[in-house]
């Protein structure tokens, strides 16, 4: 399929490739942990295409080898610009190791799946190799991993804090979050000649000033000085006061700039852009992507995360639900970016026109499948808001939850001739289907959204992550009460029966989140069970930079409440909590009659097990 392509489509990943071109020099190198996929589903791919249209020349060096002579970091010379670093589209610690800390045995960003082509701590490892050989050419950092370790943070993997990744990566400047619009700025402003060392107040950037700096002055920022990492280091408390902060910032609309010491240094992540507009982030949408993996890669073998996305379309940016245990809004905000119908029809239409295209897109989604085009009714209220989440404890009065626009888009891409079905894939919200806005306003568009969604973009299993059935857990996780699971569940199964439709309802959970006991899982067995459900799709709480419960995981405090919360550190403690899940096979069932006993829950050993022996 790639080979009907010139090479040229693709932007330059060799010396020949950039020979080809008639280029001199490079602009800017990216480097990135992922194999090269020209999809905007990829981070790297989309700055890469960002930086061409701004009419400068960039190439991308994938995976290169940090383990031999270091010659993929050399072969394509010294930018005249700088180096764009990314571990990719994940951290490269939650892509390499489980959350039992087992060494991963496949990569979904690397061809054939393959394993260890990226090191670990990606971003750190690339910035200090060429730091080394290339001291005197600029470095910044940017993509989910460098974003998620900009300040202190607890790291699972070596379990401890680590101070801000600018400080053990060396590199010059950090861009954090969805990086368009801040790295136009570095563009513009670098490519006038004006030094790296001086950028030290561009938005959504974050920069190291050494002992003899001044923080720059901007008169419609103020600041907010965190606790220092060395006190971070000695006082959980403090470490845990630090993330109401950080997240809050991370959120509003108009922002505060964070500092915090470090020894000698001061880090500063200064205020982010204001969201991106429909005009802003179909541009970004709308670049002339090949939609394929560099043909390089055709003899080594698939790229599965590519696999899973060929044919799916990203409608939006940014998660207003604010959970917990999820990084979704710390990088890409809290407001809702939404593409345009223009822009979403023209991509579908493309992927029609993809040669191994069968008739089916595997999703028309986003980072919550239904929240496209969702935004406050009185933007002031919303100026004004430091709340996490727009969604917990209640629905916000001021957030338009009608899904019109979104069933508007569904029947338009199903009129399209060569789409046999349209599916979405991506998680939904289905409390706000359900479950009445604060000032108890209901919208007409729920249940039609829900009779669309049954009838034509259900493959057969809808997902959806209810996470826990304990309310006490929920409230730390900010997720709703589990009684909307069964609202939702009922009006799921209506609707399938009316479109005379066999479908299934699949829940995802979580054991071992913060706040969450044996107890709590034992009675998530039994509610699930009663429910006709034996589970499949559930995970144990893996501790990420910077979200909540990562925050309540190491300090055993709540960053909100700086209250005490029980969470589950040891392997024994969390194999157990898991072990609920799978109650149903009879490896089980005597582990579980004791455990229940020493718990002093004899009463839901019949509930869960019945007469089994």
């Amino acid at each position: 399929m790639n080979n009907k392509r010139p090479l040229t489509d693709w932007l330059p990943t060799t010396k020949k490739e950039v020979d080809n071109l008639g280029w001199d020099q490079l602009d800017v190198i990216l480097i990135s942990g992922d194999a090269y996929v020209d999809h905007p589903a990829f981070g790297p791919a989309v700055i890469g295409r960002i930086i061409q249209s701004f009419g400068f020349h960039v190439a991308i060096v994938a995976q290169p080898n940090w383990k031999d002579d270091l010659r993929d970091f050399k072969k394509l010379g010294t930018p005249r610009l700088f180096f764009g670093v990314t571990s990719g589209c994940m951290d490269s610690m939650v892509n390499h190791y489980t959350a039992g800390k087992r060494r991963r045995q496949n990569d979904a960003y690397t061809p054939g799946g393959q394993q260890s082509f990226r090191p670990d701590y990606a971003s750190i490892e690339y910035s200090k190799i060429l730091k080394k050989l290339f001291p005197e050419t600029p470095v910044i950092l940017g993509g989910i991993e460098a974003s998620l370790r900009r300040l202190t943070h607890y790291d699972y993997w070596s379990d401890k804090l680590k101070p801000s990744i600018l400080v053990d990566s060396a590199a010059d400047m950090l861009i954090y979050g969805m990086g368009e619009k801040p790295l136009k700025e570095v563009l513009r402003l670098m490519d006038k000649g004006v030094p790296i060392s001086s950028l030290k107040n561009i938005p959504q950037t974050a920069v190291v000033l050494s002992e003899d700096e001044k923080l720059p002055k901007v008169k419609s920022w103020d600041t907010i000085d965190l606790n220092s990492h060395e006190i971070c280091q000695k006082d959980k408390l403090k470490f845990a006061a630090n993330f109401k902060h950080i997240e809050r910032e991370s959120n509003k609309q108009f922002a505060d700039r964070l500092t915090q010491k470090n020894g000698l240094q001061t880090i500063v992540i200064n205020p982010p852009f204001q969201t991106m507009n429909e005009k802003e982030i179909d541009a970004s949408f709308d670049l002339p992507y090949t939609r394929l993996p560099h043909p390089k890669y055709e003899k080594r073998g698939v790229i599965p995360a590519y696999e899973m996305i060929r044919h799916s379309v990203n409608m939006h940016r940014g998660c207003f639900g604010g959970c917990s245990f999820c990084t979704i809004s710390a990088h890409q905000g809290k407001m809702i970016a939404s593409r345009s119908k223009k822009s979403i029809l023209n991509e579908v239409k493309a992927i029609t026109e993809m040669p191994d295209f069968k008739g089916y897109i595997s999703d028309l989604g986003g980072p919550s499948a239904n929240m496209y085009k969702m935004k406050g009714i009185d933007q002031a209220i919303c100026d004004k808001c430091v709340s996490p989440s727009c969604v917990d404890p209640t629905i916000c009065y001021n957030l338009d939850t009608s899904h019109e626009s979104m069933i508007d888009i569904y029947k338009s891409v199903n009129k399209i001739p060569q789409v046999k079905k349209a599916f979405v894939s991506s998680g939904i919200r289905y409390d706000m289907l359900v479950r009445p806005k604060s000032n108890n306003e209901n919208d007409q568009s729920h249940d039609k959204y829900i009779d669309q969604l049954t009838r034509h973009h259900v493959s057969g299993r809808l997902k959806i992550a209810p996470e826990h059935t304990s309310d006490d857990v929920l409230k730390i996780m900010r997720k709703p009460s589990f009684k909307y699971f069964y609202d939702f569940k009922k009006k799921f199964e209506k609707a399938c029966q009316k479109a005379g439709l066999n479908q299934q309802l699949i829940p995802y959970f979580i054991s071992s989140h913060p706040g969450s006991t044996a107890a709590s899982m034992a009675n998530l067995a039994c509610e699930t069970k009663d429910l006709g459900f034996r589970l499949e799709q559930v995970q144990d709480f893996t501790p990420t930079p910077m979200t909540v419960a990562t925050v309540i995981y190491y300090s055993g405090y709540h960053p909100y409440t700086l209250k005490p919360v029980f969470t589950a550190r040891s392997k024994t403690e969390k194999k157990e909590q898991h072990r609920f899940f799978f109650w149903y096979k009879k490896e089980n069932w005597d582990w579980i009659r004791n455990t229940l006993r020493t718990l002093k829950r004899e009463d839901l050993v019949e509930r869960l097990l019945g007469k089994r022996k």
